[in-house]
């Protein structure tokens, strides 16, 4: 994949460098590819500034929605989300009998989105001013130019507003997690023993989903170490067997998945963090490689990253939802407390409660989305974790990548295996809740 990209980057320094011909920026700021990088740009900052999972997702979502909104201005295959997500209306229109390149249109409204809803301020903001240099360089008019840059930023700032009133910035100083001694109740786990992650994230606006307890799994086992025949005190010694035993292959599994944003590592005095994607960013790049060997044009490559962000986003609300409601110990403190105070997962535990999983859970939402899109039957080799230094894995399909992430957070030892089932069908739901409710194209409406 760094390697596609690599190419990529030298074929438009090759461009540029060459005296263009009039419709040359045609070809390259309508390459789908790029609209794979430049989320990849994206997910690069949100790795390197260590937004959580769920922000991370967030991010993604806005970015995508502003740069879906410029290409459905101009293509009739598609329809504006406006009115269909809660919140969202007016997006504004091209300016009549002007020229506009909407490919362009809809990369800098992207990069623009993402710039603002990350950090450190400005960080995408060079990445903007090299698509604005390259289509300049390989041709596009002035005027077309210009008047690109006019209507993309007007999209972008409209999405803008709308995302600063979904309760982002409300839960920023809400209160927070309290740790009690209540028994089976969630504390903060080794090695940094973090905060609880955001405990107000379903107070976030849903996309889709008409309310939070819109899909609500039953509650988990309760409860109960004391009593050997209890299904809670079963799911733990399976737990703790199955990790006391991993396969190589069991553990390349729990490690491709992992998605764990930063990891803090610990070696006698000295600690480092190690940072890798977040299971939205992971999905963000499936959804590049699917779009890739499906060989689909760049505004169904954006439909793709549109729709699957939004599932994802509506997923994690529905799942924050879960986990804030019942607050279940991991399974890691479980054993710790009354059965091997030394044991530890095979993966680090991340600070939330485990009942119910996200990464399944939005595993399984994002795969509903795609196959909407590419159908049931897309085989495909992840690349996505090779920077990382984790080797690939092939599917099938993206419901068989989704399934394995069941069997992937087990294998980590950091969700019990009824919660990434329950995890699963929860996802599936809101997958498919997406799926009926958005009328994005023309095969939609029937």
């Amino acid at each position: 994949m760094m390697k596609k990209y690599f190419l990529i980057s030298s074929a438009a320094i090759f461009i540029i460098s060459c005296t263009p011909k009039s419709d040359d920026y045609r070809a390259v700021v309508g390459d789908p590819i790029l609209y794979c990088k430049t989320v990849k740009k994206l997910n690069e900052v949100v790795m390197e500034n260590n937004f959580p999972p769920i922000v991370a997702c967030r991010n993604y979502t806005y970015a995508n929605i502003a740069a879906y909104e410029c290409i459905a201005a101009n293509d009739t295959n598609y329809h504006s989300l406006a009115g269909q997500l809660h919140g969202l209306s007016n997006i504004p229109s091209p300016p009549k009998n002007e020229v506009i390149d909407f490919h362009l249109a809809a990369l800098l409204a992207f990069t623009k989105v993402g710039n603002a809803v990350t950090f450190p301020e400005g960080s995408m903001m060079e990445y903007y001013n090299q698509l604005k240099r390259i289509a300049d360089s390989t041709g596009m008019p002035s005027d077309m130019l210009e008047n690109t840059i006019t209507f993309s930023d007007s999209v972008a700032a409209s999405i803008l507003r709308w995302s600063g009133k979904d309760q982002y910035a409300e839960t920023r100083s809400a209160v927070r997690y309290s740790v009690t001694e209540e028994e089976g109740r969630w504390i903060p786990t080794p090695p940094a023993y973090a905060s609880a992650l955001e405990p107000h994230w379903s107070d976030i606006r849903p996309m889709v989903l008409d309310s939070v307890n819109e899909f609500m799994p039953s509650a988990p086992p309760v409860f109960n170490v004391k009593d050997k025949n209890s299904k809670y005190y079963n799911e733990v010694v399976t737990l703790k067997n199955a990790i006391d035993s991993l396969t190589p292959e069991q553990k390349h599994i729990a490690e491709f998945w992992d998605d764990l944003n930063t990891k803090l590592n610990v070696s006698g005095h000295v600690m480092f963090m190690t940072k890798k994607f977040s299971p939205t960013g992971h999905w963000q790049n499936i959804v590049g490689i699917a779009a890739e060997k499906a060989k689909v044009d760049f505004n169904k490559t954006v439909y793709a990253y549109t729709k699957t962000s939004i599932a994802m986003f509506d997923a994690f609300i529905q799942c924050w939802n879960v986990k804030y409601k019942y607050n279940t110990v991991r399974p890691e403190t479980v054993i710790n407390k009354y059965f091997d105070e030394n044991w530890r997962p095979f993966l680090q535990t991340p600070p939330f409660p485990e009942y119910t999983c996200g990464h399944t859970t939005v595993s399984a939402a994002a795969a509903e989305a795609l196959t909407s899109i590419f159908g049931d039957h897309l085989a495909y080799t992840d690349t996505s974790e090779l920077e990382f230094g984790i080797m690939n894995r092939s599917f099938t399909s993206f419901r068989q990548a989704a399934d394995e992430n069941i069997w992937a957070r087990f294998y980590g030892g950091i969700h019990f295996h009824n919660s990434c089932i329950i995890s699963n069908q929860q996802g599936k739901l809101v997958g498919e809740f997406v799926n009926k409710k958005l009328k994005m194209t023309k095969k939609d409406e029937f």
